[in-house]
């Protein structure tokens, strides 16, 4: 969660990347979105381009550092384009997803059905490979294929979303926040995306709230 000051959100971008809290790339994914619950300024976009998409995917363990220079050497304007208007569709429809998960909600018919197709594209991109001992399901690891971090995002989404794992799906308590990850606490009693940053905020509110006046 980056902190929203003028030496907050941008420095620790560049000098940290993406905050990867969420235990999972496809949380880790919907919240790149920044302050998506905030009114005042606007949520903060943190996938601007087609190098922030491959550049997450890398840092998410999802692609190696050298195809992602591939990827990006490759890839064209348009496709490029095209590849961050789908990679921030999926997000926004597994987030609807999650988020009424959280809230005892059932997801919208028009969501489940957006990840369907997504989910159901990036299977048409596997093939079957040889592994020595058995049969396995591989992406095409191509720099040509600028759709690769897109396919690879939308199988992790899909594989958490059908997993025992969204049992363990938590949100931060900061409201403006409400960042996603899995709570693999002892007692499953986490409460926050980074304690230091919006656990150590609404501390000092609430303290401030109580010694107003």
């Amino acid at each position: 969660m980056t902190n929203g000051t003028a030496n907050g959100a941008g420095a620790r971008r560049e000098k940290k990347g993406f905050e990867l809290i969420g235990g999972d790339p496809a949380l880790d994914l919907v919240n790149t979105l920044d302050w998506r619950f905030r009114e005042e300024p606007p949520p903060e976009e943190l996938l601007k381009d087609y190098n922030d998409v491959v550049q997450f995917s890398a840092q998410s363990g999802l692609l190696s550092d050298a195809l992602a220079r591939r990827l990006i050497q490759n890839v064209s304007p348009g496709k490029a384009t095209q590849v961050v208007n789908a990679v921030r569709e999926l997000r926004e429809a597994a987030a609807k997803v999650f988020y009424a998960a959280l809230d005892g909600e059932t997801p919208s018919v028009s969501a489940v059905k957006l990840l369907e197709r997504y989910f159901m594209d990036a299977r048409e991109s596997q093939h079957l490979t040889w592994d020595g001992e058995k049969l396995e399901w591989e992406l095409t690891q191509s720099p040509a294929a600028a759709g690769l971090p897109l396919w690879i995002l939308s199988l992790k989404v899909a594989e958490l979303a059908t997993s025992d794992s969204m049992q363990m799906l938590r949100a931060c308590g900061n409201d403006e926040c409400r960042w996603l990850f899995l709570d693999t606490s002892k007692n499953h009693t986490r409460r926050w995306c980074d304690m230091k940053i919006c656990g150590n905020r609404m501390k000092a509110r609430r303290f401030k709230a109580q010694h107003r006046g």
